[in-house]
């Protein structure tokens, strides 16, 4: 009699790719809605289901283990209430809740969930992440494929370009790039833009060594006119996306509120990741975890934007500047941020202390001893004091180097894995 033994790994893939075939279609429901509120209260107000002809994700990892970002959805099977799908995201609104205007008044945002299409009856809850850093239930609606009313938008084919393509969706980091401010006539530019900066995004490691486990995929959509808008330089151009540097009344954040209009255009590729390209050469950009990134193509600085701003909206990786007192109150005391890169030393046996010398101080001095060692400097997630970084220096704290810490390159890592494994 023969014995055959079939490896752990492989009956577990298996297994999670036998859920997805169980519960989904390899579609997308997007449930759009809006947020609104103000910095002390929020409500969430339902518009529309839509499904999409792509479902990028990954057919293995339904539930998200790390629990990064702000807000999180999951997805119940209605009939079993057995958990079957859950991501993390931030997104504009808990930014600008944070801000001096939101203590005045109560703002709208567009936002959306995105899940693969449910074969069968479910639930999708929406939490928020309170001071505590748990998550609060803040609204639920039940989807129905056979009775629910969607929208199928699988017409009007906006045209793709191939810019890195190694492989199946379901296997790979899909990152779709959008053009803004291109028009008609510039698509040649266009595209020489994305080979250009995808050539320069695989120069930084820890890319370098996974460019296989990439796809890079352009839509284009031309704009009226070139550009973004820039109020501080009294410039307002006609585009596709309507970006505006100055958002948040920073003049070098550049984001867009026409969020239901980016996922239109995004799903006319399989995406994990949305990035905007903006054909200007200010500098600036912006990005949000699992909300979408923002570069612009012709400032010299722009592969190192492109680089830092996908840290952000890919790994849940945080800024590891600070500043004077702007954002003092940004973590409640007592507190572990969920960001995998910055820590207030309340738990942190969940961040990076096994990564640290035993010899090393905690926190770390900032002097010339530990300029190449891991430990704990103050000042990072725009608190000057209380908040710790792995490194002096880092790709998420300035451009003067070419390289992610050893604690940001392994938070990326670790989510190309997710995606790709």
């Amino acid at each position: 009699m023969k014995y055959y033994i079939i490896p752990l790994f492989l009956l577990l893939t298996f297994s999670s790719s036998a859920q997805f075939d169980d519960y989904f279609e390899n579609h997308s429901l997007r449930m759009d809605y809006i947020h609104s509120g103000n910095d002390k209260a929020e409500s969430y107000a339902f518009k529309e289901f839509i499904k999409e002809e792509y479902w990028g994700g990954s057919h293995t990892r339904m539930i998200e283990t790390f629990e990064y970002g702000k807000y999180f959805v999951k997805v119940f099977d209605k009939k079993s209430d057995k958990l079957i799908y859950s991501r993390g995201y931030g997104s504009l609104f808990h930014e600008w809740s944070t801000t001096e205007e939101a203590k005045e008044f109560s703002k709208s945002f567009e936002e959306t969930a995105l899940i693969p299409f449910p074969k069968n009856p479910v639930v999708i809850k929406l939490y928020s992440r309170n001071k505590s850093m748990k998550f609060d239930e803040k609204f639920s609606i039940s989807f129905d494929p056979k009775k629910t009313f969607y929208e199928y938008k699988n017409d009007d084919k906006l045209p793709v370009i191939d810019i890195h393509v190694t492989g199946i969706p379901e296997k790979k980091v899909d990152i779709v790039i959008l053009p803004e401010g291109y028009t008609e006539d510039e698509l040649g530019q266009f595209i020489k833009d994305c080979h250009t900066l995808t050539e320069q995004f695989f120069a930084f490691a820890p890319y370098t060594q996974h460019k296989n486990d990439f796809n890079m995929r352009a839509v284009w959509i031309p704009s009226k006119e070139s550009g973004s808008d820039s109020p501080n330089d009294s410039i307002e151009v006609n585009t596709a996306l309507n970006t505006s540097f100055n958002t948040l009344y920073s003049d070098r954040y550049c984001m867009t509120l026409d969020y239901h209009k980016v996922r239109d255009y995004a799903a006319n590729a399989p995406y994990d990741q949305i990035y905007i390209l903006i054909n200007t050469d200010k500098y600036g950009g912006g990005a949000i975890y699992n909300y979408y990134s923002v570069s612009v193509s012709g400032n010299l600085k722009s592969p190192k934007v492109f680089i830092h701003e996908f840290g952000h909206a890919f790994a849940g990786l945080a800024d590891e500047y600070g500043y004077e007192d702007s954002f003092e109150n940004m973590y409640a005391k007592g507190v572990e941020p969920w960001e995998p890169n910055i820590t207030t030393l309340v738990d942190f046996g969940t961040k990076w202390k096994d990564m640290v010398d035993s010899k090393t101080p905690i926190p770390t001095p900032k002097t010339g001893k530990y300029s190449k060692k891991i430990g704990a400097f103050e000042g990072a997630g725009y608190v000057k004091k209380g908040v710790y970084r792995p490194r002096i220096d880092c790709m998420m704290r300035s451009f003067n180097g070419d390289v992610f810490c050893e604690v940001c390159s392994k938070a990326i890592v670790d989510m190309i894995d997710f995606y790709t494994k």
